[in-house]
């Protein structure tokens, strides 16, 4: 008999799992697929990677404006790939390590019952169950995944470079595969078909990025109607609209746990519809980032431990994109804030006057920071530039411990940095 067994090594099951184990609890882990879920075998890790040698791809063609001279460049998309599989094998085998204790069982898993999934070969005992399986890329029923047609999985796959490439979806993973396939030499249009690229980000952050898009040569299409697209155009399309949790094959209808919107249906606690019973993750959260699933995770073992007392209710939740340039953001935007009703104050840098930015040679972008107009108190903040991902936890720090503006502008930061593009936004 465990104390919990996790289903979906992913984010969520995996930091679950540790946590358990830290608590000193009895703690099996299944999953079917690999350690590490979708974020570090088809999301983060690989796409980043291939994401940091277009970027030195670019480097290195403008290196004579830092003074270096190269000459006959060379894509070598096979070795990229290999580096690639290196860096998720290597963190693979970590993830690995630190089950240590956690028993790993590789299969798929039902939930026959509140206290018992079957697998593969055995039936497991449980006091408790945590469902973290995760999400897939969804699956247009005109655009079957099959020829050239491809998932946002299967891009990372590809052994050579599209030479034309169609991404359809203009949200995060769309944007960052049109970004990485531009930098790496393919032609490459991008189709969305909302009115702007990234939807529910800042309006003028992703106008900016539509730009920026047009002068790398990336063809940006709004208000795209998918029927009028000439697939045959293109050596590739790839298809990204978004993702689903992975629901099917665990018994939740047959146990009668309540499923809304496509997710499972949780709690404040992560308690599903039966009380022993926790779900976390993309596949019960509206928020499917790989740090907020971890958060989840954790939370739902340490309300198993303590009886329920832990509200998994924080919505401070840097979201990061890495295009190039980077765009990150986190709290309320200028046009959610204004949308509700809220009254704000709404402050803006360029990064054109920070001095780093041009040493780098990465001027591009602009941060905006929002607060309450009556309080001061910091609501948000929306960053499109470089090392946007690295930047946006000064103000996620600043919104959770309800900085005021004057309490940042008091704050020194050091000079030449980046970061003093968040001091220079309220000066």
């Amino acid at each position: 008999m465990y104390d919990l067994a996790v289903i979906g090594a992913g984010w969520a099951g995996y930091n679950a799992a540790l946590k358990a184990k830290e608590f000193g609890l009895k703690v099996c882990i299944l999953d079917q697929d690999k350690i590490g879920g979708s974020c570090l075998n088809y999301g983060c890790i690989p796409t980043k990677t291939l994401i940091q040698s277009a970027k030195i791809f670019q480097l290195v063609k403008k290196s004579s404006s830092f003074g270096i001279e190269s000459e006959k460049l060379l894509v070598n998309f096979k070795k990229i790939q290999e580096r690639k599989n290196r860096i998720v094998a290597a963190l693979t085998q970590g993830m690995q390590s630190r089950l240590k204790g956690i028993e790993f069982i590789k299969s798929s898993a039902r939930i026959i019952s509140p206290n018992r999934i079957e697998a593969e070969n055995l039936k497991i005992e449980t006091k408790y169950i945590l469902i973290a399986s995760g999400s897939r890329p969804v699956e247009l029923p005109e655009l079957k995944f099959q020829g050239s047609i491809i998932s946002s999985n299967d891009a990372l796959l590809l052994n050579e470079i599209p030479q034309s490439l169609l991404v359809i979806g203009g949200g995060f993973i769309g944007c960052e595969f049109a970004s990485l396939f531009s930098g790496l030499g393919s032609a490459v249009t991008i189709a969305e078909k909302l009115p702007q690229l990234l939807p529910g980000q800042d309006r003028e952050i992703s106008k900016k990025l539509e730009v920026i898009f047009s002068k790398k040569g990336i063809k940006v299409i709004t208000g795209a109607d998918l029927l009028k697209l000439n697939l045959d155009d293109y050596s590739r399309v790839i298809v990204s609209v978004g993702r689903q949790a992975n629901l099917s094959g665990l018994g939740l209808e047959k146990l009668g746990i309540e499923i809304s919107d496509g997710r499972i249906f949780v709690d404040d606690y992560l308690r599903t519809s039966i009380d022993n019973i926790y779900a976390a993750g993309d596949c019960a959260s509206k928020i499917m980032l790989a740090h907020y699933a971890a958060y989840q995770g954790v939370c739902a073992v340490r309300n198993i431990v303590s009886g329920n007392k832990n509200k998994a209710d924080n919505s401070i939740v840097a979201a990061c994109i890495f295009t190039e340039p980077q765009i990150s953001s986190v709290g309320v935007n200028e046009d959610s804030a204004l949308k509700a009703g809220l009254k704000i104050q709404s402050y803006k840098f360029d990064f054109r006057a920070l001095a780093m930015a041009h040493v780098m040679d990465e001027a591009e972008g602009f941060i905006k920071v929002i607060s309450s107009k009556d309080n001061q108190e910091i609501l948000g903040a929306s960053i499109i530039g470089p090392l946007a991902s690295e930047l946006i936890a000064i103000p996620a720090m600043a919104i959770s411990s309800r900085l005021k503006i004057e309490q940042l502008r008091s704050t020194i930061f050091a000079h030449p940095t980046l970061s003093e593009s968040i001091h220079e936004v309220i000066s």
